[in-house]
């Protein structure tokens, strides 16, 4: 069953021991706003899907972070979240692989779970034909054919 939030408000999201971020829903008119972000329009063909992915998280997280903590500037000082500051924290692995499980995939498994086949009552072959025939089963069945002949 799909659950609706229907108070589609703001979340904290942990992406790393003490870092997390403040982040709107994930909603159709955010997605649309990030597939139309000039620097997402301007990846040129042969990108590869890596770099895609990475352009594409940069765009969606400078729309959806509001707020975070646990982030600072080089001397140590806390930093409020700007375009630069959110694709720099970006750019620190483990922090884009946690923005991905946690707020993108989210997201993306709904279209994916639409997208597949309802299981068998019985079990993933239940609803299958048996076709194929043992090998000595055709053989028997290919000699008693001949000896009645």
């Amino acid at each position: 069953m799909l659950t609706l939030d229907l108070t589609n408000e703001p979340r904290w999201h942990d992406l790393a021991p003490g870092v997390r971020v403040r982040l709107r829903p994930l909603t159709t008119a955010l997605m649309v706003a990030t597939r139309s972000d000039p620097d997402v329009e301007a990846v040129p063909d042969g990108t590869s899907d890596e770099e895609r992915a990475l352009i594409f998280a940069k765009a969606l997280a400078r729309r959806a972070v509001l707020d975070w903590e646990g982030v600072g500037d080089a001397e140590g000082n806390v930093i409020d979240p700007s375009p630069e500051a959110i694709d720099a924290l970006l750019d620190i692995w483990p922090i884009f692989e946690a923005f991905q499980l946690v707020y993108v995939s989210k997201g993306l498994l709904l279209e994916q779970e639409k997208n597949v086949s309802a299981p068998s009552p019985i079990g993933p072959s239940a609803g299958a034909t048996a076709t194929a025939r043992p090998a000595k089963g055709r053989a028997r069945t290919a000699r008693a054919a001949q000896t009645s002949r």
